[in-house]
């Protein structure tokens, strides 16, 4: 399968995409995007991501978010849609790469997961977003224009890398070196996008102030909390050493098996919120809410179990 352009797309092109050369100009236009190349994208990614949630090394990491969150999704998105010759191409090309690569994590997830084929129930957030990526790419092969349209498009994506770094960030700095990866793959994001799409000086200081702006926003505006609390859990249930704890929110707190045979968990809680807690021992999992809020100037935090 060829790989890049060959020299009679070159003669083609636009004078100002003659140009642009180097790694960042072959990586966003200089490929050729054909649907083999979508699919097996699709594949690779699946796997990779299956990978990241089913190894255990990588459990709580920054690798695993790549199956729970969206900041690892745009690099494919980006490199499908500079790639394309045209608006519907790229909605079409990005809409079947992800409607091929997400169910697959989970096909691919069923031998090592005791959810079994039930773990499919997790799909159907994904499946919305596939939906949302038809209109996003039709307007998003625009940023390949590399004018203040493209700035105007990608302040959305940068707005989002910069609330994914102070999210993340936050916790890095409560338990560092904890989800360093994920802070510094954001920024490279955000460096990248901005080079490779805005060549004046004045659109890449705009691009550059939107994260900025963002986090200093979030910053001013989001109460931060640094709580840790030692508590049994309701009913005091008893655990094995092999029981594992997944938090639905981690942005919210991290829970962990303080004395397993005891019932007691360590919270350690980042911001204000609400998130599910599911303890897994063996083939039974137990679900508890738990609530991080401001209790007349005191921050505090409360799991019951539903």
């Amino acid at each position: 399968m060829e790989l890049f352009i060959d020299e009679a797309q070159v003669m083609q092109m636009e004078p100002q995409q003659q140009t642009r050369s180097g790694f960042l100009a072959r990586l966003f236009g200089g490929l050729n995007m054909s649907w083999p190349a979508v699919i097996i994208m699709a594949v690779g990614a699946a796997v990779l991501t299956t990978v990241f949630l089913v190894v255990p090394l990588f459990k709580g990491t920054s690798f695993e978010r790549m199956g729970v969150h969206l900041e690892a999704w745009f690099v494919f998105a980006m490199i499908i849609m500079t790639n394309c010759k045209t608006p519907l191409e790229s909605a079409l090309k990005t809409f079947v790469f992800f409607l091929v690569s997400q169910p697959l994590i989970y096909l691919f997830q069923v031998p090592f997961s005791w959810l079994g084929w039930q773990i499919f129930m997790y799909y159907k957030t994904w499946f919305i977003w596939t939906l949302f990526t038809f209109p996003a790419a039709f307007v998003g092969w625009y940023i390949g224009k590399r004018n203040w349209l493209s700035v105007l498009i990608l302040a959305p994506v940068l707005a989002f890398m910069a609330y994914t770094i102070f999210q993340a960030g936050t916790e890095c700095l409560a338990r560092f070196p904890h989800l360093l990866v994920c802070v510094l793959f954001c920024l490279a994001q955000i460096i990248v996008y901005v080079l490779a799409f805005m060549p004046d000086w004045k659109q890449k200081v705009a691009g550059f102030l939107i994260p900025v702006i963002t986090v200093a926003v979030l910053a001013f505006a989001v109460p931060q909390v640094r709580l840790t609390v030692i508590q049994p859990l309701p009913g005091e249930p008893s655990f094995s050493a092999e029981a594992t704890v997944t938090v639905g929110d981690a942005s919210v707190a991290d829970v962990q098996l303080d004395s397993p045979e005891s019932g007691v968990v360590r919270i350690s809680a980042h911001k204000y919120g609400k998130t599910g807690v599911y303890i897994t021992d063996a083939s039974e999992t137990l679900y508890y809410d738990l609530e991080v809020f401001d209790d007349s100037g005191v921050d505090r935090v409360e799991i019951t179990q539903p």
